[in-house]
């Protein structure tokens, strides 16, 4: 599988690279972001890694920009390690968030599971599309329509889309969506589920204000709409 890894630190580029090559994954480098966008535009890469802190395009606009025609993975990489980074991150985007330093077996780690999350969803199915009110998931292709217009999901929140539309009204804790969508490893990001929640509701939700589709069940978690 071919990764992107954008960052303007030469050590990161060449250290990265060398680990996740011997990992066995193809691994396409840049320093700035506009050369980032450049190349990932033109080699269609199943991940991206992406600096926080980038000359030219910073990380956050190059995942906004993504985010807006392309569901492909994002792992963000930098040195900001406060909750509301990480949080801005995961609004802008990204799946995942690696605080500057990090080992490269972890990042590995996160890389294998972001990629299998990407692959399927939470729960197989027998039937390969799920049709809820004007909504209809396609697992096989991981694509969501609505009204019949494509909506870009990134892989977690169709994961936790697809989890909740499997069962309608079935109400969902933090840790078990975190658990079935995300994995075991990141049940400590127990509340970064609720940015997950909102940005897919922005994009699902005619009113996100007042949802529909996902409901809040106040002091216990979240639920798709009964009778959809």
């Amino acid at each position: 599988m071919k990764i992107v890894l954008v960052d303007d630190e030469p050590e990161i580029l060449t250290l990265v690279r060398d680990y996740l090559t011997r990992e066995g994954y193809s691994v396409v480098t840049a320093a700035n972001g506009l050369e980032g966008m450049e190349i990932i535009e033109g080699e269609k890469p199943d991940l991206v890694l992406l600096d926080w802190m980038l000359p030219g395009l910073n990380g956050l606009e190059m995942c906004k920009r993504l985010r807006e025609t392309s569901t492909i993975p994002i792992i963000m990489l930098t040195a900001k390690s406060e909750e509301i980074d990480r949080v801005l991150g995961l609004e802008f985007g990204a799946d995942d968030y690696i605080v500057k330093p990090f080992s490269l077996r972890e990042l590995a780690a996160r890389v294998k599971t972001v990629l299998r999350r990407s692959g399927g969803g939470a729960q197989e199915t027998a039937s390969s599309v799920i049709a809820r009110g004007e909504i209809s998931l396609d697992i096989s292709s991981h694509k969501v329509l609505k009204r019949g217009q494509e909506i870009f999901l990134t892989p977690t929140e169709f994961n936790i889309l697809h989890l909740l539309a499997l069962r309608p009204g079935t109400v969902y804790s933090r840790l078990q969506l975190l658990r079935q969508a995300m994995g075991e490893e990141y049940l400590y990001y127990e509340r970064s589920i609720d940015t997950h929640v909102s940005n897919l509701r922005k994009k699902i939700e005619d009113n996100p204000s007042e949802p529909k589709y996902i409901e809040t069940v106040f002091g216990v978690g979240y639920r798709f709409g009964e009778g959809l």
